[in-house]
């Protein structure tokens, strides 16, 4: 099966749509993580980023990413997979893979005005893109985690139940 959807988007087609919808008044909500297999946690987090604005952008690392970023064995799902089910959520209505390690670069040129960190965020990391979004104006907005749900716990009690 060929996956074609339009809500994944490339860096040069998503800056354009966000110059316009800029222009328009829009509020552009930005969020990003490995998505690798969803749960509950996911869910809030792409169901709350739609709460802060007009168009809600996901920024999803790649497989490669996913694999520097998490190990050998991830992902389970590969990018275009994941982005697909992504893109079916209410209120996303953007998807773009990015191979970096950090959305440093994509907050760099889309400078969303808003950007949705979830609770396993790294603070280290948040902060390099705290300095970066805080400059051009934005804003960053921390959820919690959900009953302490993760991708890497799943799979652990997957393997320990096997």
């Amino acid at each position: 099966m060929e996956i074609d959807f339009k809500e994944l988007k490339d860096l040069e087609g998503l800056e354009k749509i966000i110059r316009k919808e800029k222009i328009k008044g829009k509020k552009i909500v930005f969020t990003n993580g490995c998505f690798d297999i969803l749960h509950s946690g996911h869910r809030y987090i792409l169901t709350e980023a739609s709460k802060y604005g007009d168009v809600v952008i996901v920024a999803l690392n790649s497989d490669s990413s996913v694999k520097r970023l998490k190990g050998d064995d991830r992902p389970k799902n590969n990018e275009l997979d994941r982005a697909y089910v992504i893109s079916g959520f209410k209120g996303v209505d953007y998807v773009i893979i990015f191979g970096e390690d950090t959305p440093l670069n994509l907050l760099r040129r889309l400078q969303p005005d808003i950007v949705i960190k979830g609770g396993a965020a790294i603070p280290e990391r948040v902060e390099e893109e705290r300095q970066i979004i805080e400059g051009y104006g934005g804003r960053i907005v921390n959820l919690p985690l959900v009953n302490g749900y993760s991708t890497t716990g799943i799979i652990a009690k997957i393997k320990s139940s096997g």
